[in-house]
């Protein structure tokens, strides 16, 4: 008889209790985990983009510069491979997500060193090439991450995984932000940024540390087509792809109400990338300078980001999924008028600091509220291929909209663009209604 696991025991003497939670390894793991997979993120992101601002760089390329994180929306392509192909050489005896973890990470410390040798001002084609190869390196690790997260975890304590990856992202975007940016002033760009890189080689450690999770549907597929002398090659082939990447899309596309789903999911972050690729621009053009934008980004936005990740989450337990992607989804929206008023606030640090807590603190709820809508829209045997799929969908307005958007700042001015990028926010509301009508997600109590 298979062992239980304590986090998915139903019954009154078996519910996870606090204490049961912090006494599971496998919660450690998943919060530094969600750091090292956040700690990229501004390497390609915000710090990248004040560190371009400085050089001189137009608006214009700052904006395109969302496009180097297209990764982030094109990963499930290589999901599938990632998904059921094993590592390669002696990193499969590691197991299929662990020996991923470490070749993708040995690789994204090297591409991270490349980025901080940099010289954005002088070559900055150079630059992005590179900030482009750490977010492709960074969004693999993510699909491995996210797929590691769901099928280790049993359904009751997906709520807490996801609160405590949150969380560790949270403190790297703290510490590549924020942390980057006030290095600089001592350690120049390229110091600060060699020093995230070396952080990132770290995450390695707590890959061999962490379990490799017990798949929940084998490989019957592809053993029975492969077996025998007269196995052909080709039809290993399409057995492979159709178990890898054909049924995985089958399941998502065959649910009820898969098109209004899928339009939310991509539409949801719209406003929100908008408004978020300019913001370096946008205090630099207010005249704040490195240490400003370093405080306000600071452990007071961290601190507002735990707190909304932390009522997020309770919220998803005490009212359902829905109906806290329904709340966190207004307060996120109604949140990005604080860029209106920064706007006329004539460069008031204590404004910019409301700023930057008001929308981390959105920005955690939504997020809680978000990460755990997908995590149950995935089945346990495709966990890595179709939340690349849905992940990436949520990333593709930030990539492909959101690299328009020095365009439109440069055209309208800040106050009109952040009221633009308000009201781009609308439409997935209206979609979100539509579906707590007619196809409410399916709840799980949270642990």
């Amino acid at each position: 008889m298979p062992s239980r696991d304590p986090l998915d025991d139903d019954s009154d003497s078996g519910r996870s209790t606090l204490g049961t939670l912090l006494a599971d390894r496998r919660l450690w793991l998943m919060a530094l985990l969600g750091f090292f997979s956040g700690l990229p993120l501004p390497l390609s992101g915000f710090t990248f983009r004040l560190w371009l601002s400085e050089g001189g760089v137009s608006l214009a390329l700052i904006g395109l510069t969302a496009n180097v994180g297209l990764a982030y929306s094109l990963k499930f392509l290589w999901a599938p491979v990632l998904d059921r192909a094993p590592p390669p050489g002696p990193f499969a005896r590691l197991g299929r997500r662990r020996g991923w973890l470490i070749v993708i990470q040995l690789s994204l410390a090297a591409a991270a060193v490349l980025l901080a040798l940099a010289r954005p001002a002088v070559a900055p084609a150079a630059a992005i090439a590179a900030a482009g190869l750490v977010a492709f390196l960074s969004a693999s690790q993510d699909i491995v991450i996210d797929a590691w997260r769901i099928e280790t975890f049993p359904p009751r304590a997906q709520g807490a995984a996801m609160a405590a990856y949150v969380w560790g992202y949270r403190v790297a975007l703290l510490i590549s932000g924020a942390g980057a940016i006030a290095a600089a002033g001592r350690l120049g760009w390229h110091g600060a940024l060699g020093a995230v890189a070396a952080l990132a080689a770290l995450a390695q450690l707590v890959t061999l540390l962490a379990p490799e999770p017990e798949v929940a549907r084998g490989d019957a597929v592809l053993r029975a087509v492969g077996r025998g002398p007269r196995a052909r090659w080709s039809a290993r082939v399409r057995a492979r792809l159709q178990d890898a990447v054909v049924v995985p899309l089958q399941d998502v596309l065959a649910r009820p109400g898969a098109p209004t789903i899928l339009a939310f999911v991509a539409l949801f972050k719209l406003g929100e990338a908008m408004a978020g690729v300019m913001t370096a621009p946008f205090y630099t053009h207010l005249g704040f300078n490195r240490a400003a934008i370093a405080v306000a980004n600071g452990p007071l936005s961290l601190a507002a980001a735990f707190a909304g990740t932390a009522l997020g989450g309770w919220l998803v337990a005490r009212i359902g999924v829905g109906r806290a992607l329904l709340v966190t989804g207004w307060v996120q929206t109604v949140s990005m008028g604080m860029y209106l008023i920064l706007a006329a606030s004539s460069g008031k640090v204590h404004v910019l600091a409301a700023t930057v807590g008001i929308e981390s603190f959105a920005e955690g709820m939504a997020d809680a509220a978000f990460i755990t809508y997908l995590s149950g829209l995935c089945s346990p045997g495709y966990a890595a291929t179709q939340y690349a799929l849905l992940s990436s969908l949520a990333a593709i307005a930030l990539r492909t909209v959101g690299g328009l958007s020095g365009f439109l700042a440069a055209a309208t001015g800040w106050t009109t663009f952040y009221a633009v990028a308000m009201f781009a926010a609308l439409p997935a509301m209206a979609l979100m209604l539509r579906l707590l009508r007619r196809y409410p997600p399916t709840e799980r109590v949270a642990a």
